[in-house]
């Protein structure tokens, strides 16, 4: 017998997630509205969504609403809300593909790892560095959204896209690393 998901708050948040990102997509690639006004609705829709991040996961850990569904769709959420993002930004010449590529990569290896361990019976928690990179993320993408037309603003912006790209390879790195057991034959 199949089991009902737990629709508690932190999971509606979740969810909530992922159905923005298709307003995200929409305001950032058509011309539903007037420029700026297409950047700045997507980035308040990413705001938003992103902010649910956060949000779900405090209260899912304050309020004890922990659940597996949870613990499955909310990294899941994250990586298609980032990935359309940058999927996004390579359509419009951006931020490169290989960069893209190379992110993307990263959450691949992650998932197929987290699938080799879960048939062993291991749970793998997410790490300090790959919290951080997903902020780095976050934070790069509402840059590149803003899109203000500075000198040094462009500068920074390079400088989050290169982190994020730094902080997806060394992130991968130490989980694979902190957790080779998984990859040994028992």
């Amino acid at each position: 017998m199949s089991k009902k998901i737990d629709l508690n708050i932190a999971n509606k948040l979740t969810i909530l997630r992922v159905i923005l990102i298709p307003f995200m997509i929409v305001f950032y690639m058509t011309g539903l509205l007037n420029e700026p006004w297409n950047r700045l609705a997507a980035l308040v829709v990413f705001a938003i969504a992103s902010y649910t991040d956060h949000l779900d996961g405090h209260l899912a850990r304050t309020r004890g609403l922990i659940t597996d569904f949870g613990k499955f769709m909310d990294p899941l959420a994250d990586k298609l809300l980032v990935c359309s993002a940058l999927i996004m930004f390579v359509e419009t010449g951006e931020i490169a593909a290989w960069v893209v590529i190379i992110i993307i990569a990263r959450e691949f290896i992650i998932s197929g790892f987290r699938l080799v361990a879960a048939t062993k019976g291991v749970v793998i928690a997410a790490a300090m560095l790959g919290k951080i990179k997903t902020v780095v993320q976050m934070i790069m993408v509402m840059a590149i959204m803003l899109g203000l037309d500075y000198t040094w603003y462009h500068v920074i912006v390079q400088i989050l896209i290169y982190a994020s790209m730094i902080l997806s390879i060394a992130s991968v790195v130490e989980y694979i690393y902190k957790n080779r057991q998984v990859l040994y034959d028992e």
